[in-house]
């Protein structure tokens, strides 16, 4: 086993994975709730950028209504996004011949 030259892969995978990670965190996935009554924007890295809620669905006497749809569509918004970290993962680690349980 050629030491040198698995450190430098090891290098060339940072490389590539941090190059990734800054293509996700500019991605942004938007996701609707409620029928498009309340709009979720997150990056590819999970993090919520935006909530957009139409003031249709705004019921000062069903507050918790607004707030299960604002759950829902944050959760969804992360959920895809963490979807679309590991698949990009997963297409920087194919084929590297990693154990089982040490691919993304």
């Amino acid at each position: 086993m050629n030491i040198a030259k698995m450190m430098k892969q090891a290098q060339q995978m940072q490389k590539k994975m941090a190059a990734m990670q800054e293509e996700l965190a500019q991605k942004e996935i938007e996701v609707s709730a409620a029928g498009g009554k309340v709009t979720v924007t997150a990056n590819g890295n999970g993090d919520v950028l935006s909530i957009k809620i139409d003031p249709a669905v705004v019921d000062p006497d069903d507050v918790e209504m607004l707030e299960d749809i604002v759950l829902s569509g944050v959760k969804q918004a992360i959920e895809q996004a963490q979807a679309a970290n590991k698949e990009e993962m997963g297409k920087l680690t194919q084929g590297m011949g990693l154990p089982p349980g040490m691919g993304f």
